[in-house]
């Protein structure tokens, strides 16, 4: 298999699996009542409750289950069957009207209908988007007039940086290529410490100015950029855990940004 689409389909249906048993997304947590959603998304988004809400690549549905408990009528989007299954089945188990889409991004316009107040993307989605723009594209087709749309993500400067190394070393450009990027699996995910069978997946490459222009392109209005130094997993060795959760480079934590954040209008 050399589809890097299909390849990472695959990788993710194992994900799935294997996530949702596991002790970081704390699956029996959630089920008592435990919010999933992080306080700056909360904050980017605002009140949700009456509100139509569609959270594009949902995995297994926990951040767009989490909406629902706030009061959104939510519609989570993945390409991966076995997580929106896994999505639909932690509905039920909670009680939590939700509608759940399997199919891929760029085709999403063809699988659903109507407009939607919010499009919300969870952490950790930019680098499995092979053409941004249309995925600015689509972002604008759901978005009703006046909507809002937030992105929060590891910041692209991250990737150049060598996934082994004790300090950051750059290693891979930071400018968009177009060629899928193969990383290696190491048996592992960011959820897990082992179990993944699957031995690599692909990733592209997009820089701040991608995902802007991506969306400035498709009518969309900017309304706020952030940049944070700290990110909500560790990338790399040479970051530790701060006591709110976050991941930092401790020996210089304002050096370099680690994530960042955007916020869009319709």
């Amino acid at each position: 298999m050399t589809d890097p689409i299909e390849v990472n389909r695959k990788y993710w249906d194992e994900l799935a699996e294997l996530h949702v048993r596991s002790e970081f997304y704390d699956v029996p947590g959630f089920k008592a009542g435990k919010c999933t959603l992080k306080e700056l998304d909360l904050e980017a988004v605002g009140d949700v409750a009456g509100k139509r809400l569609l959270h594009l690549q949902c995995h297994f549905g926990m951040d767009t289950l989490s909406w629902a408990r706030r009061g959104a009528d939510v519609t989570g989007a993945d390409f991966s069957e076995r997580a929106i299954a896994q999505a639909r089945k932690l509905a039920v188990e909670c009680g939590i009207e939700a509608t759940f889409v399997c199919c891929d991004l760029d085709d999403l316009p063809d699988h659903l209908s109507g407009e939607f107040d919010v499009i919300f993307t969870s952490e950790g989605v930019i680098p499995w988007l092979p053409d941004l723009k249309r995925w600015g594209e689509v972002i604008a087709h759901f978005l009703a007039p006046g909507g809002v749309f937030t992105v929060r993500n590891a910041h692209p400067l991250t990737a150049v940086f060598d996934d082994q190394a004790d300090v950051p070393v750059v290693v891979g450009p930071y400018f968009d290529d177009g060629k899928a990027r193969r990383w290696e699996n190491f048996g592992a995910s960011y959820a897990v410490g082992e179990g993944v069978e699957r031995p690599f997946h692909y990733e592209w490459m997009h820089t701040l100015a991608d995902v802007l222009n991506a969306l400035a392109d498709a009518g969309l209005r900017i309304e706020r950029v952030e940049e944070f130094p700290y990110v909500y997993f560790q990338g790399h060795p040479f970051l530790t855990q701060r006591d709110d959760g976050y991941w930092h480079w401790a020996e210089n934590p304002n050096a370099i940004p680690l994530m960042f954040a955007v916020r869009a209008t319709k």
